[in-house]
């Protein structure tokens, strides 16, 4: 079996997880798109160093946590540049405000609101609430990843949840899915 054809029947299949991934972090759909572009292409461009039969899935999760992580820093840098050769008091770009689309893109499994939540916790509990929680991805896995050990990953989600915790129940409460009093609080 050639390059290709091992690509695409190991890789391909996970496009639709990596792009809620690229969502998630982007928060832009066209970004995401384009941070998906530029995983499979790195990925593809990379394939020699992959080892088939082996997790895919979390492979192209930590290429495209890369890839975003190089594009932030370069956008900070822009930003800085920017910045510093335009004065002060000028607006160099006017806020874009958009729909999140990511309700609709889960369907019934996770909703607008909760999503809202999930991005209002700090980025390190927020990733791996998203690897784990979302994507289904195992410890051992989120570790590799995010290039973290695994006792930071179990942490990390330990906190991220418990973050959520209080404004889900609070949440679940309201939408009528639970009854019960508030569990206390660790």
């Amino acid at each position: 079996m050639d390059k290709q054809q091992q690509f695409e029947q190991e890789a391909l299949p996970h496009l639709d997880a990596v792009y809620r991934f690229a969502l998630r972090l982007t928060g832009s759909p066209a970004d995401a798109e384009d941070l998906v572009q530029e995983t499979f292409l790195r990925a593809y461009r990379s394939w020699d160093h992959y080892t088939p039969g082996t997790a895919a899935k979390s492979w192209l999760f930590t290429i495209c946590r890369n890839a975003f992580l190089r594009q932030r820093q370069q956008e900070t840098r822009r930003t800085q540049v920017l910045q510093e050769a335009a004065p002060s008091e000028t607006a160099l770009f006017m806020p874009a405000y958009q729909d999140d689309p990511e309700g609709s893109f889960f369907g019934g499994i996770v909703d607008e609101t909760i999503l809202q939540h999930i991005n209002e916790i700090p980025e390190e509990f927020r990733e791996v609430v998203l690897l784990s929680d979302l994507e289904g991805l195992a410890y051992a896995e989120i570790a590799k990843v995010l290039d973290v050990p695994l006792g930071t990953v179990k942490s990390r989600l330990f906190r991220g949840r418990k973050l959520l915790q209080k404004v889900l129940y609070d949440y679940a409460r309201e939408a009528g899915i639970v009854h019960a009093p508030a569990p206390p609080a660790l």
